[in-house]
């Protein structure tokens, strides 16, 4: 990689030959992840009812999921300094290929905790993608158009979370024990587990043809991407900064709030006093939520030109808590609109909380990225707090109490930050989406 000086005077760099190919390979890493994410939305509706389990124990799902952050996030961080972007991001894809395989094992032997490891190895895979592919981003081509770049690869993995429920809720939630009029017994438990093998075969396949597009272009990778030193540094570093602790229980309240909201929205749509939807149609009304998310965020980055981030946190923190107090008090199509809606107002949170927390923290950038990171294993234990709320009251709409509760806390934070001046502008960097 060569050098060169920008048009501000601070130092560029010449993009590698072929770095714009790379590009195009590396932000199928972002819709890949973001699908994966979003299809654990139908998965628990449809593990549910096919192992007959209650709320607490299908949000084991997302408990696999997004515990993974916490467990694997320094040994991805470890992995990543020794291997190098081209070989981590491939080793990832192996991981998440090997994963897919482990579902249609668990599902022969008609084992629930087997589905749950699988997960956790998926999603330990995404982990290191997330810790690799964010910074690889901001290096495939120009400083000057870094910021487009990654907003361009955040659009995709918005589009991935968007077409994740709608193509889940087609294969998992359809015929077996979900066809109308059906009753379980082996026959049509054993149809719908036969969905849960294709729907996650079907994902490996498309994990291993992305690792050998990264195979194809790890050259052009290897020589855009930025030099790892070998070293880690730990979050543990970012415990010094009472800002950085903020900003991770922020993530933590943030992203414990937007999935325990996206795994009950099938549940709930489907529900008599709501709309009383087919389940399939229910599952595929949760793209909503998500495609919410993904319009927002070009709502956003529009207004933040001309509002305050931190403000325009406040505004969504507080009307996405206001949305969930409507939809734990009301019923029908009211609330369900209501729900859905919440989408559209989590769009900016994860990637203004990120900015705002590194523009405020004293402790070195990397261990606060770190901790932010940890902070997402959030989305593994407020849905399993919610999903009890919901089993005790005997319906969802009180579960919403949670979230609600959630983006009070991150209001709390919103306004602290819109009173706290930025002491730190050049750390916030590049920010990839969860």
């Amino acid at each position: 990689m060569t050098t060169d000086t920008g048009a501000d005077g601070a130092p560029g760099h010449t993009p590698a030959k072929g770095a714009t190919t790379a590009f195009a390979y590396v932000t199928t890493l972002f819709f890949a992840w973001g699908f994966a994410t979003s299809l654990i939305d139908p998965l628990i509706a449809a593990v549910k009812r096919v192992f007959d389990l209650n709320n607490a124990e299908a949000f084991l799902t997302t408990f696999a999921w997004f515990i993974a952050y916490g467990v694997m996030s320094l040994p991805a961080a470890t992995v990543l300094a020794k291997l190098g972007y081209s070989r981590s991001i491939i080793g990832a894809l192996i991981v998440m290929v090997a994963g897919c395989l482990i579902v249609p094992a668990a599902t022969a032997a008609d084992w629930y905790p087997g589905v749950l490891i699988a997960l956790f190895v998926i999603a330990s895979g995404v982990t290191l993608l997330q810790v690799a592919a964010n910074p690889l981003v901001a290096e495939l081509g120009s400083r000057k158009s870094s910021h487009f770049r990654l907003n361009f690869s955040q659009a995709f993995n918005s589009l991935g979370t968007t077409v994740g429920p709608w193509l889940g809720a087609h294969v998992l939630l359809t015929g077996g024990v979900f066809a109308a009029g059906a009753v379980v017994t082996a026959a049509t438990r054993n149809q719908s587990l036969r969905s849960i093998d294709m729907a996650f075969l079907a994902m490996g396949a498309f994990f291993a043809l992305v690792a050998v597009f990264i195979f194809t272009a790890r050259k052009t990778i290897n020589a855009s991407a930025p030099k790892t030193s070998g070293e880690v540094v730990s979050p543990l570093k970012a415990l010094s900064s009472k800002w950085a602790v903020f900003g991770a229980l922020a993530i933590f309240v943030y992203v414990g709030s937007e999935v325990a909201i996206g795994g009950m929205l099938t549940n709930f749509l489907e529900s008599p006093d709501v709309l009383n939807a087919p389940i399939e149609t229910a599952g595929k009304m949760v793209a909503l939520y998500w495609g919410g998310a993904m319009v927002g965020r070009f709502l956003g980055s529009f207004l933040m030109r001309w509002i305050p981030a931190a403000l325009l946190l406040i505004v969504c923190t507080a009307v996405a808590g206001l949305l969930c107090l409507v939809v734990s008090q009301v019923g029908g199509p009211t609330a369900a609109y209501a729900a859905l809606s919440i989408g559209l107002f989590n769009s900016i949170m994860f990637p203004t909380i990120f900015t705002l927390t590194l523009e405020r923290s004293t402790a070195p950038t990397s261990a606060t990225s770190g901790l932010l990171v940890f902070g997402i294993i959030g989305g593994a234990l407020l849905p399993q707090i919610a999903a009890r709320v919901a089993d005790a009251a005997g319906a969802i709409a009180p579960a919403f109490i949670v979230p609600m509760l959630g983006y009070a806390a991150l209001v709390v934070f919103a306004v602290a930050c819109f009173r706290t001046r930025a002491t730190n502008t050049d750390a916030a960097g590049a920010v990839s989406g969860h």
